[in-house]
Parts: C-alpha cells; structure tokens; sequence
C-alpha cells in the first residue's frame, strides 16, 4: 500500500512538473515570438523612417525650389508695379509742365488782346468787334483746358497768388486788400502758371 502511494504521489508530482514545464516552455516560446515580431516591427519602423526621410528630403529641395521662384516672381512683380506707377507719376508731371510752359507764351497774347480792346468801344468798329469775339474764344479755350484767372481786386492779399508792387493808405478799404490789379496773374489746374501784380492797402 505505501509502495502504491508513493507511486501515485511521484506520478502526480511528474505530471505536475511536466504541465509546469509546458506552460514554461509556451511562455518562453510566446516571449521569443513576441521578441522577434518587436524586432521585426523595429526594422520595418526604421526602414519607413528611412523611406520618409528620403521623400522629406525630395520635398524639402522642390519645396525651396518653389518658394525661390515664388519670392523671384513676387519681387519681379512688385518692382513692375513701382515702374508702371512712377513712369505714370513722371508722364503727368511732364504733361502739367508741358502744359503749364505753354500756358505762360499764350498769356501776353491775351494780355495784348486785353490792352487793344480797352482802348475800343464795343460796337464802334465792326474790326475791334471782331478781335472782341477772338478775345472771348480764347479765353472760353483756355477756361475748358483748366486756365482760369485769378481773382484780386477786394480780396485779402495772399502772396501764394498776388505779388504786391505797390502799398497805399486808404482808410475806406480794410487791412491787406487788394486796391488795384496791374497784371493779371492766372492758375492751371491747382498750380500758379503766374502771380497777379496788385496794389495793396494798409
């Protein structure tokens, strides 16, 4: 009988430490897959970054490629946009002077036109009728192409637009005001082409 129960106990004690064993043997066997699969997953990772970086690095070359073109095109298009805006700034301001230097050879034409018909009555000779209507085109002309004259006589004397020649005392007339006109002065545009020779008072 005890012969018996040691048999039974060993059997027992040797299927226990051979299911002990197994499980052992699975653990290690599943740690060891589980190891290589790690491993695997590592290279195939490191292979992706690899290819990634690869790629990165294309893109990052064309990437700067375009953004030199971009920033080429931006400064070729902003440095045409001043050109076209600084010759439209000069061709006006040549046209102004142009204008401007015409303006000041036709004004003794129409200081002489003035001068004649002062001394003519209107409706007295058909010939000063005549230079009369000339007068008045020239002035209608030059009113339309922006000339216009400036005004003096009763108005405070401003030396943007009058030049004073002569000062009097005139108590009748207030402080500064312009008493007489010798030469009438004229604007193009906002620009003086030339002053009005005045006699100031007080």
């Amino acid at each position: 009988m005890a012969e018996n129960k040691m048999e039974e106990f060993s059997t027992e004690e040797a299927v226990k430490e051979a299911v002990e064993n197994a499980e052992e043997m699975k653990e290690e066997a599943a740690t060891a897959e589980n190891s290589e699969e790690a491993a695997e997953a590592k290279d195939s990772e490191k292979e992706s970054k690899k290819v990634f970086k690869k790629k990165e690095k294309k893109k990052d070359k064309r990437d700067e490629q375009i953004e030199q073109l971009n920033d080429r095109v931006m400064r070729q298009m902003a440095e045409f946009e001043n050109f076209r805006r600084r010759t439209e700034v000069e061709k006006s301001q040549m046209f102004a002077t142009g204008a401007k230097s015409i303006v000041e050879k036709i004004l003794p034409v129409v200081d002489n036109f003035e001068r004649g018909l002062a001394t003519v009555e209107e409706g007295a000779d058909p010939f000063a009728d005549g230079m009369l209507m000339i007068y008045k085109q020239l002035l209608t002309t030059l009113d339309e192409a922006g000339v216009k004259p400036i005004e003096a006589v009763g108005q405070e004397f401003n030396p943007d637009f009058h030049n004073a020649v002569m000062h009097v005392e005139d108590e009748e007339v207030g402080e500064n005001i312009v008493v007489e006109e010798f030469q009438k002065g004229y604007m193009y545009n906002d620009t003086v082409v030339r002053h009005s020779m005045v006699k100031v008072a007080n």
